[in-house]
């Protein structure tokens, strides 16, 4: 007979043992990660049977050698202690550049390699170069069209919505969203401006932000987001923290957004009436708010409904998407998220669904939860986008009541 109490205990103590290494690598992920981006592209693009003059071989080298030491350097002094704008500036946009030339290294160059080999195209040498070649023209045009994606103000991205407990008087209720905005070292003032009549143009019902406004304090990057004070509802503006607030003084992020003249929904709810039907619109603090160790500020669904019809449709906004586990549990309605930036540079997007449920795009949970996940409004870090556009979303909230269209 086989004790099931004792093997349930050593299925846990494996279990155990398996997430403490999985913790241990990945304690030692930021000193391998640099590593690898940079001496894969070098060796693939400079040491494999290109034989360049000894004059380029060096100096491609000494530039990845470079790329190595400096980036983690530049990182650390523009996004550590010290918040230095131009040190972020160099150090993101090296990390977006490696990181596009190190991917396209592996998807485009080991794969071309192979075919040319394989069709018996030139010799070693001249398949090599021609890789070499490929890659980095690839990765070029990749990195100015990404860097033009990411600048630009968003095209805006429409969808209608239906929710089963929507009432008919709500039916056609326009809902905007904007989520990381994420000023910050780049200074976007005149893009925020843009984007803001942007959203004006949209004629919105609900205008909401899903938080990750910028990266740096209130105080540092006021200019940037005071164009936010500009946008127009016809019933509210509404904003919750994301995770960046949480490292940049997040109160006065709160205060600041209040003083724009937007309500900070943190972990409480207005009611959205039309038509003599009622809207329930709650929202809650960043799931990492109370690891912050800010007082007061966590992620506390039953506090943001209390109060609330529970007959009544609910609109949740919460940062993360990962948190729509909570809200299906609660029957939520909808909940409007952002965090993912939609991978922001292919193929990030395989590591973000490591930690996040959904990427992008309207999905379903439970019994009735619908989840929007926006690909956010701009971008973080590295100056680009490849392969995943940023969006303002006008969401049109449908009931299944409503009168057919003549």
């Amino acid at each position: 007979m086989t004790d099931t109490s004792d093997t349930r205990s050593a299925d846990s103590a494996a279990h155990a043992t398996q997430q403490s290494r999985l913790h241990r690598l990945m304690r030692y992920l930021p000193l391998i990660a640099p590593v690898l981006l940079w001496t894969v592209p070098c060796w693939l693009l400079l040491h494999t049977g290109q034989h360049w003059p000894l004059p380029v071989t060096l100096a491609g080298t000494a530039l990845f050698a470079l790329g190595l030491i400096g980036m983690p350097l530049a990182m650390v002094r523009g996004h550590g202690r010290r918040q230095q704008d131009r040190a972020a500036i160099i150090g993101d946009t090296l990390l977006g550049t490696i990181w596009v030339l190190f991917t396209w290294s592996v998807v485009l160059g080991v794969p071309l390699r192979l075919a040319l080999t394989v069709t018996g195209v030139g010799d070693g040498h001249d398949r090599a170069r021609i890789v070499t070649w490929a890659v980095l023209g690839a990765a070029t045009v990749l990195l100015a069209w990404g860097y033009a994606e990411a600048r630009r103000v968003p095209r805006v991205r429409r969808l209608d919505v239906q929710l089963p407990r929507l009432g008919a008087g709500l039916d056609g209720t326009r809902v905007v969203l904007i989520t990381d905005t994420h000023y910050g070292p780049l200074d976007r003032a005149r893009w925020s401006a843009r984007v803001c009549e942007t959203v004006n143009t949209l004629e919105a019902d609900l205008v909401c932000h899903t938080g990750d406004i910028a990266d740096g304090t209130a105080e540092r990057r006021r200019a940037q987001a005071a164009p936010l004070g500009t946008v127009r509802a016809t019933r509210a503006r509404v904003y919750v923290t994301g995770n960046h607030e949480y490292y940049s003084e997040a109160q006065g992020w709160v205060d600041l957004m209040d003083e724009l003249g937007w309500k900070p929904l943190r972990n409480r709810h207005l009611l959205l009436e039309r038509g003599g039907d009622t809207l329930v619109v709650a929202g809650v603090d960043d799931v990492t708010a109370e690891s912050s160790g800010l007082a007061g500020h966590r992620a506390h669904l039953a506090g943001a409904l209390n109060g609330a019809d529970p007959d009544l449709p609910v609109l949740l906004l919460a940062h993360q998407p990962k948190f729509v586990d909570r809200a299906a549990a609660a029957g939520i309605d909808l909940q409007l998220s952002g965090h993912t930036h939609g991978g922001q540079i292919w193929p990030f997007h395989h590591l973000v669904r490591i930690d996040q449920p959904v990427v992008a795009g309207l999905s379903h949970h439970g019994a009735r939860t619908l989840l929007y996940t926006s690909r956010g409004t701009g971008f973080w870090g590295p100056p680009f986008r490849v392969f995943a556009p940023s969006e303002i979303t006008l969401l049109v909230l449908r009931s299944p009541q409503r009168p057919p269209t003549p």
